[in-house]
């Protein structure tokens, strides 16, 4: 019978105070980029991580996914994790001595200083995501992803671990699960190797404070529409300056944001 194929499908969860592995059994490269994710649900992960080119990077070895799985810090019996805000109010806030408890396991063998291994808390309060704190994410050796719950977390936990917010928009979810992935997934693909062809990372959205030109394939006419004759022609220059025109194009009329931003920095 043949061997049956390995899964990124869920592993068991039991109350450990060690963190799980996700992936496992997987290589791990020595220096291979990690990330740290602090959670009530590790069962959510690696979730669309482990999926097309992050996956097969993350079974290469190419980097590595931990979670820690906060229940088993909880307090009392019940492993509670949460407890109704100071002075009142609606909801229920993230306990700092549970919160603290994890945050220290998920520093074991990391380094103190934020710019080698960031600690990020996700939040809707947050400094807005960008293609820039990807790259910087992707620089470091890993990172530690705090994804709240309910409320919130207690302040003290936040500004003892020093935690970076950081949102990934004007919207609100139910927890931090899914920001952290679509977080990592924009991290990851930085990473040497992942991608597999690094060139295609100059030349995307953000990538030079634009947003990408747009992006055509055979047939040459589909259902009446055609391939704008500039790209079919093979003069490489027209091509690159046709490419260049349409993303400043688009970037004046969907972001003037960004648009705004170049002309003030002189790029236009």
């Amino acid at each position: 019978m043949a061997d049956k194929p390995k899964s990124h499908g869920r592993l068991s969860i039991s109350a450990s105070l060690t963190p799980r592995d996700l992936m496992t059994p997987t290589p791990r490269l020595k220096g291979a980029w990690t990330a740290k994710i602090v959670t009530l649900f590790p069962e959510a992960f690696p979730g669309v991580l482990g999926q097309s080119l992050t996956g097969k990077a993350l079974q290469e070895g190419l980097w590595a996914l931990e979670t820690i799985d906060l229940r088993p810090f909880g307090a009392g019996k019940h492993r509670n994790v949460d407890d109704t805000p100071a002075g009142g109010g609606a909801g229920l806030v993230m306990r700092p001595d549970v919160l603290g408890r994890a945050l220290d396991q998920a520093a074991n063998g990391t380094p103190d200083d934020a710019t080698r291994w960031p600690r990020v808390y996700l939040s809707p309060r947050g400094k807005p995501f960008t293609q820039t704190d990807a790259a910087r994410f992707s620089e470091a050796e890993g990172m530690t992803l705090l994804c709240g719950r309910f409320e919130g977390v207690d302040q003290r936990v936040i500004d003892h671990f020093a935690l970076e917010e950081i949102s990934i928009g004007d919207f609100v979810l139910t927890g931090g699960e899914i920001a952290a992935q679509a977080l990592i997934d924009a991290t990851v693909r930085l990473i040497p190797n992942v991608l597999g062809n690094q060139a295609s990372t100059e030349e995307e959205s953000f990538s030079d404070g634009l947003l990408e030109h747009p992006q055509y394939t055979k047939p040459a006419t589909w259902r009446g529409h055609d391939i704008p004759e500039v790209l079919m022609s093979g003069h490489h220059q027209r091509i690159a300056e046709w490419r260049r025109a349409e993303a400043e194009r688009l970037t004046c009329a969907r972001r003037p944001d960004l648009w705004a931003r170049r002309q003030q920095d002189g790029e236009g």
